[in-house]
C-alpha cells in the first residue's frame, strides 16, 4: 500500500485528487504476480511527434532492453495526466514516477532550477550543454531531492526567441510598449520587462487564439515550438535574439528511485544517457527544418546584433550578486569564460 505525506500548509488541490485517483486505478490494474515487469508511468505535456517526446520513447525502448523486459517505461503523453505542475506535484505524492517538465517549471519547486531561466546566460549551445553535461548541471539535478524528486537528465529545448504578430524587432526599442506571454516563471517576466516589453503571463493553450485576437502581440520560444504551434500563422516576424535556454528535464520521484535496486538505477541511467544523445540529434534536425518551414509560410526570420539586448538586462544579474542564485550564474557565467569543467 502507497502512503502519501501530508501536503504543507494548504490541502491538495481538486485537481492533483481527481489525477490520483486516476493514476490509484492505473495501478490496480498493473497489479500481479512479483515476476511482471515493473512498469514507470511518465508524464508530460508534449504531443508524440515532439522531438523529446521521442526522445523518451527510445529511453522506455532501451530500458525495456537492457532489464530484459523486466523494466519498462508506460508514456502518457499531450497533458493526460495534468499539466507541469500538477505532474510534479504527483511525483511529490510518490503517485506518479516519472515526468519531463520545463526548467522554469520546476523553479517554483526547486529554487536552483531557476538560474536556466536567467536572460543570455549561455554564450552558445555549446557552453549550454557543457554546463548541462558538467558539475554544475550535475548538482542542480539533484537539487530537488529534499523535495521528493529527483533529475535524472535535461533534453535539448533550444533557445527562445521572439516573434510578433505585425512588427519586426531588431532592437531592444522595438519592443516597448508590446504584450508578450510568457511562461509564468519570475525571471522570465522580469526579463521581458526589463526589455522594455509587457509580460503577459498566459497558458501555452491559450496563446493562438491570444494571437489571432490581439490579446498579446507576441511571445517566445524555441523553433520547433513556434512552427509545431502553428504560432507562425499568426505572428510574421520572428527575431533570433535567443535570450533564455531552460532545457526539459526529466524527472523521477524519489518514492520510485528509492524502491529501485542498484541494477535497475544502473540500466535506467545508462537509457537515460543514451536517450540525451538521440533527442539532442532529433532536436538539430527539427530545429533546421522548422526555421525552415516558417519561411517558406511568409515569415521573416531577423538575426538581430544581441549586444544590446544583453546590456538591457544586466541590471538584473547586479540584483542577484551574491545571492543563492547568483553564486549558480556566476559558476555558469564563469566556464564561459574558461571554456571548461
Amino acid at each position: 500500500m502507497h502512503s502519501c505525506p501530508r501536503q504543507a500548509k494548504t490541502g491538495i488541490p481538486t485537481s492533483v485528487r481527481i489525477r490520483v485517483a486516476l493514476l490509484a486505478v492505473l495501478v490496480a490494474a498493473g497489479c500481479g504476480p512479483a515476476a511482471e515487469p515493473v512498469e514507470l508511468r511518465l508524464a508530460h505535456i508534449l504531443d508524440a511527434t515532439h522531438p523529446v517526446h521521442q526522445g523518451m520513447a527510445y529511453m522506455g525502448h532501451r530500458l525495456a532492453e537492457l532489464s530484459g523486459q523486466t523494466l519498462q517505461v508506460k508514456i502518457y503523453p499531450s497533458g493526460q495526466l495534468g499539466n507541469e505542475r500538477e505532474s510534479l506535484e504527483l511525483l511529490q505524492l510518490g503517485t506518479l514516477d516519472m515526468a519531463k517538465t520545463a526548467s522554469s517549471v520546476i523553479e517554483n519547486f526547486v529554487p536552483a532550477m531557476g538560474v536556466y531561466s536567467l536572460p543570455y546566460l549561455f554564450e552558445d549551445a555549446d557552453h549550454l550543454w557543457r554546463v548541462l553535461q558538467g558539475e554544475v548541471g550535475r548538482e542542480i539535478l539533484l537539487q530537488g531531492e529534499p523535495y521528493r524528486i529527483r533529475g535524472l537528465c535535461y533534453y535539448d529545448a533550444g533557445f527562445r526567441s521572439f516573434y510578433i504578430h505585425d512588427r519586426k524587432v531588431e532592437t531592444p526599442d522595438d519592443l516597448a510598449g508590446l504584450k508578450i506571454r510568457v511562461m509564468r516563471s519570475n525571471l522570465s517576466i522580469q526579463t521581458i520587462n526589463m526589455l522594455g516589453a509587457n509580460a503577459t503571463p498566459m497558458a501555452y493553450g491559450e496563446l493562438y487564439t491570444a494571437l489571432q485576437q490581439g490579446v498579446v502581440d507576441g511571445a517566445e520560444n524555441n523553433p520547433p515550438n513556434f512552427y509545431g504551434s502553428k504560432h507562425f500563422e499568426q505572428a510574421r516576424y520572428y527575431t533570433l535574439d535567443e535570450h533564455a535556454a531552460p532545457p526539459d528535464v526529466l524527472l523521477i520521484g524519489t518514492h520510485t528511485w528509492n524502491k529501485l535496486s542498484e541494477q535497475q538505477k544502473s540500466w535506467l541511467n545508462q537509457a537515460v544517457e543514451e536517450s540525451m544523445d538521440y533527442q539532442r540529434q532529433l532536436w538539430k534536425e527539427a530545429t533546421a527544418a522548422a526555421l525552415e518551414a516558417v519561411q517558406q509560410a511568409g515569415v521573416t526570420v531577423i538575426r538581430p546584433d544581441k549586444r544590446p539586448f544583453q546590456e538591457a538586462v544586466m541590471p538584473l544579474y547586479s540584483s542577484l550578486e551574491g545571492s543563492y542564485l547568483g553564486q549558480w550564474a556566476e559558476r555558469i557565467r564563469g566556464l564561459q569564460l574558461s571554456g571548461a569543467e
